[in-house]
């Protein structure tokens, strides 16, 4: 069997694909890799389908060992990867050998790497996804060392041999839609684009800001109502949170805006202490 064996998770690694929306209406959040870009891109360097399952490894530390000749990529911030010690560096597609040991280090700037590897990991699908859901409890459990992940049958790489990968900012400017909650707010787009931190309480449910808290125009509670990925609520303290894959599929405190799509993977990379502003667009 085609597998890979866990031999060190590092701090935090989930098996994600491209996650699984449409469920919604049963309480299920879409999930799936936070960095759509990232894991899309380590994929097709591998001969992968952009939807294949990888590792989402928070901060790196990963580290695991193949039973099967594979290639692999790793992607998200600039990162040492090696294997057996050799030094081969991130964005690129890296050969390994059945036995072999690859190594991820820590990233110097982002969060989350992404490990692809030919054939994808194959575990089982949970309502047509390999993604954990951190929220629901949905998928495969965090990553343990000594797990071993099946892997599917490998394809052929296509694309760019190399990536320069983008060192992740220490500050962002990011494209939102106002509402369709702006009117519970007193100045919403004004108080929006003002510069915000992310906070350490942040995780893949949601990016918890710190700043000058949003003032209510209008006091009371909503009725609970769906709400997106991207969509940033906004709770009685006044200090947003921005709903990220794993998020709670209704909420009841307003909603002041929604993050273009486009602009998530900058998010999911944001460490805390970065300085994150929204631009009405």
């Amino acid at each position: 069997m085609r597998s890979l064996e866990v031999l060190d998770p590092g701090r935090y690694a989930l098996v994600e694909d491209l996650g699984r929306p449409g469920y919604a209406h049963l309480g299920v959040a879409p999930s799936g890799a936070l960095d759509t870009v990232s894991l899309r891109l380590a994929n097709r360097l591998v001969g992968n389908a952009e939807n294949a399952a990888g590792v989402e490894a928070l901060l790196g530390g990963l580290s695991v060992r193949f039973t099967t000749t594979v290639t692999a990529a790793v992607t998200g911030p600039a990162v040492d990867v090696r294997v057996d010690g050799r030094s081969f560096g991130s964005h690129t597609p890296v050969p390994v050998r059945s036995g072999q040991t690859l190594s991820v280090g820590t990233p110097s700037t982002g969060l989350r790497c992404y490990l692809a590897v030919s054939g994808g990991i194959a575990v089982e699908e949970v309502l047509g996804s390999r993604s954990r859901d951190v929220l629901s409890g949905i998928g495969p459990a965090p990553l343990r060392g000594g797990e071993v992940l099946p892997l599917g049958e490998p394809g052929i790489p296509v694309g760019a041999d190399v990536v320069v990968p983008v060192p992740a900012p220490g500050e962002l400017v990011v494209p939102v839609t106002l509402g369709p909650r702006d009117d519970w707010l007193d100045d919403p787009a004004g108080g929006l684009s003002a510069w915000w931190t992310v906070t350490a309480e942040s995780n893949r449910v949601g990016l918890r800001l710190d700043g000058t808290p949003l003032r209510r125009a209008i006091e009371g509670e909503l009725p609970s109502e769906g709400v997106l990925t991207g969509a940033i609520q906004v709770p009685p303290n006044g200090l947003p949170v921005v709903f990220l894959a794993d998020h709670p599929t209704t909420g009841g405190y307003p909603v002041a805006a929604v993050v273009r799509p486009a602009a998530l993977s900058a998010l999911a990379q944001a460490r805390p202490g970065t300085r994150v502003r929204f631009r009405m667009s």
